[in-house]
C-alpha cells in the first residue's frame, strides 16, 4: 500500500523502529505495514552519540540496504545532519531515488523559520516523500508549551509537511489539540501504557515506537547474558541461528526485484 495512505485508516500506523537490515529485515517478517529507522539505534549502533549530525553516510547505507524490503521505508535524518536546507533537500531527493517513501526530520527547537526553509526544499526537491516535520517542544524542552508546539506544526505544514510529529506530548486534551491544529496526520510517539484504540480515537493518524525497540534489544541481550552468568534458563523463545539468517536472505531476496 502507499505509504501516504497507510496514514488514512481507521487505525494509527503502527511504525516500528529499525537500526539495521535484520531488525527491519525481522519487523517486515512479522507483518507491519512500514519500517522506520531509529537515529539513536543507528548512532548507537555505530558507537557515535545521537543527535550529533555525524551518521549522515551510516543513513545512507542502511536506507540502501533496507528499501528493497517489501513494505514502505521511512527514515530518520535527525535536524538534516548540519546540511544547510539545500544540502538537505540534494539528501533527500538522494534517499528519494532510492526509492525510500518518507523522511522525519526533527527542528531541535530551531528558529521555526529554518525548519521551514528545509521543508519547503525538501518539498520541492523530493515532491512524492512524506515529509515528516517533527518539533521538539515536549521532547528537548523541561518547560513545554502546547502554544508553541500548535505555532510550530501549523507552520510546518503549511511550509509543505506531509505530516507532524511531537514525541512525547501525552495529555489527551493536548494531543485532541494537536490533531484539531492541522489538516495533515497527527504523529505521536509510543508510550507504554496508552494503546492504541485510545490515539485512534484522539485522532492520532501514526504511532512511532522511536529508540524503544532498540533500547529493548539492548535489555534483553544484557539481561541473558546475567542470566547464563547465574546458571538460569535463557529465553527459549529467541529466534534461532537459521532464522536471523533466512531474515537476511529472504529479505535481499524480496528486494532482488527492485521493490520499493
Amino acid at each position: 500500500m502507499d505509504f501516504h495512505a497507510l496514514h488514512e485508516g481507521v487505525e494509527p500506523l503502527l511504525l516500528p523502529n529499525a537500526w539495521d537490515f535484520a531488525s527491519a529485515a525481522a519487523l517486515a517478517e512479522a507483518g507491519f505495514a512500514a519500517i522506520g529507522t531509529t537515529s539513536l539505534g543507528v548512532a548507537a549502533a555505530h558507537g557515535v552519540p545521537d543527535g550529533t549530525g555525524g551518521t549522515e553516510d551510516e543513513t545512507l547505507d542502511l536506507a540502501e540496504k533496507i528499501v528493497g524490503l517489501p513494505v514502505p521505508v521511512t527514515v530518520d535524518i535527525e535536524a538534516g545532519f548540519g546540511l544547510s536546507p539545500t544540502e538537505i533537500g540534494d539528501f533527500a531527493a538522494r534517499l528519494a531515488d532510492l526509492g525510500v517513501a518518507g523522511i522525519n526530520i526533527e527542528d531541535e527547537l530551531c528558529d521555526p523559520e529554518l525548519h521551514e526553509q528545509r521543508i519547503a526544499v525538501i518539498r520541492e526537491r523530493a515532491p512524492d516523500l512524506f515529509l515528516n516535520a517533527r518539533t521538539d517542544t515536549h521532547w528537548l524542552n523541561p518547560d513545554p508549551s502546547l502554544s508553541d508546539a500548535l505555532e510550530r506544526v501549523r507552520r510546518y505544514a503549511g511550509a509543505g509537511a506531509s505530516g507532524v510529529f511531537v514525541p512525547g506530548i501525552s495529555a489527551g486534551d493536548d494531543v485532541r489539540a494537536l490533531v484539531e491544529a492541522v489538516d495533515v496526520p497527527v504523529n505521536v510517539l509510543y508510550e507504554p501504557g496508552r494503546s492504541i484504540e485510545e490515539l485512534a480515537a484522539l485522532g492520532v493518524a501514526r504511532v512511532s515506537t522511536g529508540s524503544l525497540l532498540y533500547r529493548a534489544a539492548l535489555h534483553a541481550a544484557v539481561t541473558t547474558a546475567r542470566e547464563i552468568r547465574a546458571g538460569g534458563a535463557t529465553a527459549a523463545d529467541v529466534p534461532g541461528y537459521q532464522a536471523v539468517q533466512d531474515y537476511i536472505i529472504g529479505g535481499r531476496r524480496r528486494g532482488s526485484g527492485g521493490l520499493k
